[in-house]
């Protein structure tokens, strides 16, 4: 079992910055980032390999949001900048570690941390 700790979000103005970071208890294969607004379905933010860090975006985030990770940490950090109110949303880590992978489906990852919340007010 794989437990996953993320970091506290938080609330920023439109066009602002957070921080968030996962820390696996161990070093999965792959690590990623899902969020879900109210009402709507989850949605793939971020994911990127541990050992060769590859890294894939969804399309909302792509240019404004990075993903990176410190393998000796067994951390991923995403880094979201000009952030809109539509980023609004519970944002959570996912892991995967073993079988088929496929970065943007959130079933490929067996494990989840709880998830923290993130608003932007404009």
């Amino acid at each position: 079992q794989v437990s996953l700790a993320e970091s506290e979000g938080g609330s920023v103005l439109a066009g602002g910055s957070l921080r968030l970071s996962c820390t696996a208890s161990i070093t999965p294969y792959a690590m990623g980032w899902f969020r879900r607004a109210p009402g709507q379905e989850r949605e793939f933010v971020a994911a990127i390999t541990l050992n060769r860090g590859d890294e894939h975006y969804g399309d909302a985030v792509k240019g404004r949001f990075a993903i990176s990770r410190d393998k000796d940490k067994r951390t991923v950090y995403l880094q979201m900048n000009n952030l809109k109110v539509d980023d609004t949303a519970t944002y959570s880590c996912a892991a995967h570690d073993g079988g088929f992978y496929y970065a943007s489906h959130a079933s490929t990852y067996q494990f989840w941390g709880q998830g923290t919340q993130v608003t932007v007010s404009s």
